[in-house]
């Protein structure tokens, strides 16, 4: 794997995902993400795994549901109008602790919007798209590189935690071809199934959790009984109606997660040392930001940038240092303005946070994101 070649964004996901042990795979097709099941179709007869191509959205989340929970690594992909589909069964796999990655190749919308125009609109249907309170991993890559990085690290996630994860990409990045160098598979971290650790004799039940606050329920097929609902249920895995339990089963599926929140939060800054000011950024557009900062301080203003790679959970801990630091912030993202509240929500006040949106179905150009910069600096009065 390590020999270098040209790879596109979708391409490197699928490398990754396999590298990571995924087996199953289940679609339906949509720009920009068609790529990821055309190269699943390919590579998965070949090593032992299955794909397979359903009549729908729901229907390709539903059997991904049952592959995971039959014990493989299971993974599906597609793009706005398709996640929105695929959002009752996310909310059920969230419910039930079904490990399943989701990559969304994020093009314009609303509804079916601007196929395979590049956005970055669909950051809080990642956190929100299903109802009810549950928490939510999500990743977003800025190369091609870091595309097959993140499918290791979701994979990784969903297993670990038991839950779906969302891999939050964008058609820039997607349809992106770099040259790009691939670890040899025996230094890739690969995180198994959780197995049970009693057998039913000893009161093996398939909810009880770890110590992690993460259960171990057997896979199907495997000699142990379970049920699995998406309805509020206890340690036996059966429906129960009962308040003090209810509270219990919603606490634990937010608190599995954030008591390894600065583990799963991944953020990279740049230029930050001397920095007065800040550029925010993720995916697709973090590369043009990237390239304005670096303009912007040849010219002596003291920018920095600081790069999301986990969308969430949100970098909390991140934003509010860099809310104690600096002047003003700048938020730079294909959309209307969505990650920019959660910027603004930690900021409370502690410095001048503006805009830098963008959803024309063009990407930024460099200059656009520096005379961001500059009205931050000026107090919005440029």
């Amino acid at each position: 794997m390590s020999k270098a070649r040209l790879m596109q964004g979708n391409e490197a996901c699928v490398e990754g995902a396999l590298a990571a042990g995924v087996r199953f795979f289940g679609g339906y097709p949509i720009t920009p993400s068609t790529e990821i099941a055309e190269g699943m179709a390919q590579k998965l007869p070949a090593i032992g795994g299955t794909f397979i191509q359903m009549e729908d959205e729901i229907a390709s989340m539903g059997v991904v549901l049952g592959a995971a929970l039959a014990g493989k690594k299971s993974l599906t992909a597609s793009s706005g109008p398709g996640i929105s589909l695929k959002q009752e069964l996310i909310g059920y796999a969230a419910a039930a602790e079904i490990p399943v990655v989701v990559v969304n190749v994020q093009r314009v919308g609303p509804s079916t919007g601007q196929p395979t125009a590049p956005s970055q609109g669909d950051v809080m249907q990642a956190r929100w798209g299903t109802h009810g309170d549950h928490p939510m991993i999500a990743l977003s890559p800025w190369s091609v590189r870091e595309a097959f990085d993140t499918a290791i690290m979701a994979v990784n996630y969903s297993e670990r935690f038991r839950t779906p994860v969302i891999l939050l990409m964008d058609e820039i990045v997607g349809h992106l071809r770099e040259k790009v160098e691939l670890p040899e598979a025996d230094t890739i971290e690969i995180y198994p199934r959780r197995k049970p650790t009693c057998s039913r004799g000893e009161g093996y039940e398939p909810y009880t959790p770890d110590k992690d606050l993460v259960p171990n329920p057997a896979d199907f097929g495997t000699g142990y009984h379970i049920h699995v609902t998406g309805l509020i249920h206890d340690e036996t895995g059966f429906p129960v109606g009962n308040p003090k339990i209810t509270r219990e089963a919603i606490s634990r599926l937010h608190e599995k997660i954030e008591i390894a929140r600065d583990e799963v939060t991944h953020v990279e800054e740049y230029f930050m040392e001397d920095a007065e000011y800040a550029v925010v950024s993720f995916g697709g557009s973090a590369r043009t930001a990237y390239e304005a900062v670096m303009n912007a301080r040849k010219k002596g203003i003291r920018v920095g940038m600081v790069r999301l790679i986990t969308i969430w959970p949100f970098a909390d801990k991140a934003i509010d240092e860099l809310a104690q630091k600096v002047k003003g912030i700048l938020v730079a993202e294909l959309n209307y303005g969505q990650l920019v509240g959660e910027v603004e929500r930690v900021a409370a006040g502690r410095c001048d946070v503006q805009l830098c949106g963008k959803y024309d179905m063009t990407i930024f150009e460099p200059a656009e994101i520096e005379a961001g910069i500059d009205n931050l600096i000026s107090g919005g009065k440029a």
